[in-house]
């Protein structure tokens, strides 16, 4: 097959995902002309919003929450406007077979329960303030962090089978993996970065408070439209060939060539490209050890809200599963009332094997026992696994087991990886 050099740019940057799209932005905005190579037909990576009902959705990522300020301003910038997750009223807890309701946030617990809860969650967040961001090998004791899975580390202080399960529904959403499959100190990192565990899985006043009214994809869609022509879509970038001139990026129909490029896609997609001459083994084996989290997000519509008239948020936590979680999902005018759910972790992995009249069941058959059988009078239907998407290979993020902070370290591989390719 012959490949024909069509584009060059000064920078040439591999994926239209938030990411891609914002690196992009800036390097105009510096003055160097810039090239944006997506393998998919449309832009936006992990967000994607969809005509369903009577207004748009997110099957994608779709909130923002306090400490967001960055992704706030652009929004902003963009004319992009926001309304709040729906939060009033009770919110039910699913632990070991039984269904009970709480308002606050935490679910109401025996007090030996809530004592160890509360204690569980002060020691976090003094644990958690201890690791860097961006330097998480130079904690105290990350050594050791860094040699255990978060569930045996937390073993140590959290006994109560109860308070696992409540933990464990809320990290299987946030990372889309079980607490057997992280680091450590991965997880504590994430959760420093977040805001804390009680930031990350709330809504209100935490990551989910937010939706977009246009949708989240809306904002990947603005940057692109400033694009115009130096977006490539359809286009996924196969090799890149790093040579004294500069790099050159090989896709199915044509080569791309530029003094620079950034990849800015899931280290598990950046290790599936090749690279001429090969990155470092260190590189290399950091992204085969990054896992992206499984997930599956399901959403069903609603002739009314009926769970808002029978006084609940429509916020559900579950051990149990198949949802792990469930949001109310309303549109912001009210004209198309929804509920939301994930299905995350070791049963996302084998969601999409299951016949879709059994998962459709299964949904329909948990909403039931959390509100009541007027949840079984589904409008429609909606899921999307992302671990079947090809170019994301899961959602909500990557993740990173034992060993690997060390390993990264070793190999000095948190930083530029060469002159010319960056990492983002």
């Amino acid at each position: 097959i012959s490949v024909v050099m069509v584009d060059r740019a000064d920078v040439v940057v591999v994926g239209a995902g938030l990411s891609g799209l914002c690196a992009a932005r800036k390097i105009r905005g510096q003055g160097a002309s810039v090239l944006v190579v997506e393998a998919r037909d449309r832009v936006g990576g992990r967000t994607r919003s969809d005509q369903i009902g009577n207004a748009t959705f997110d099957v994608g990522g779709q909130w923002i929450g306090p400490g967001q300020e960055r992704v706030r301003a652009l929004a902003d910038e963009l004319g992009i406007r926001t309304f709040p997750t729906h939060t009033d009223g009770k919110k039910v807890l699913e632990v070991e077979g039984k269904v009970s309701t709480y308002k606050r946030s935490i679910p109401s617990m025996s007090i030996p329960n809530l004592i160890q809860m509360q204690g569980a969650l002060s020691y976090l967040k003094r644990v958690r303030k201890r690791i860097s961001p961006t330097a998480p090998m130079t904690a105290e004791g990350a050594d050791e962090l860094d040699g255990e899975t978060l569930e045996t580390w937390r073993a140590r202080f959290v006994k109560s089978s109860k308070i696992n399960a409540v933990m464990d529904a809320a990290i299987r959403t946030i990372f889309g993996a079980e607490p057997r499959e992280l680091s450590a100190l991965y997880f504590l990192m994430y959760l420093n970065a977040g805001g804390g565990m009680l930031s990350l899985s709330e809504a209100r006043g935490g990551a989910q408070q937010d939706r977009f009214i246009p949708g989240a994809q809306s904002i990947s869609l603005a940057l692109a439209k400033e694009l115009g022509d130096a977006l490539i879509l359809g286009a996924p970038v196969r090799k890149i060939v790093q040579s004294k001139e500069g790099v050159d990026l090989v896709t199915d129909g044509k080569t791309i060539g530029g003094r620079f490029a950034v990849v800015a896609v899931p280290p598990p997609l950046a290790g599936r490209i090749e690279y001429e001459p090969p990155v470092s083994v260190g590189r290399d084996q950091v992204t085969q050890r990054f896992a992206m989290g499984a997930a599956v997000k399901v959403l069903v519509t609603y002739e009314r809200a009926f769970w808002r008239g029978a006084g609940f948020s429509g916020e559900v936590v579950s051990s149990d599963g198949p949802l792990s979680v469930v949001y109310d999902n309303t549109s912001h005018d009210g004209r198309q009332p929804a509920l939301i759910g994930f299905v995350v972790g070791n049963q996302a992995r084998h969601w999409s094997a299951q016949p879709i009249s059994d998962r459709q069941r299964r949904v329909t058959n948990a909403l039931e026992r959390y509100f009541g059988d007027e949840a079984a009078s589904v409008q429609s239907y909606h899921e999307l696994d992302w671990g079947a998407e090809p170019w994301s290979r899961g959602c909500p993020v990557g993740g990173l087991p034992p060993v690997s902070y060390t390993h990264l370290r070793a190999h000095e591989t948190s930083r530029a990886i060469s002159y010319y390719v960056l990492f983002l």
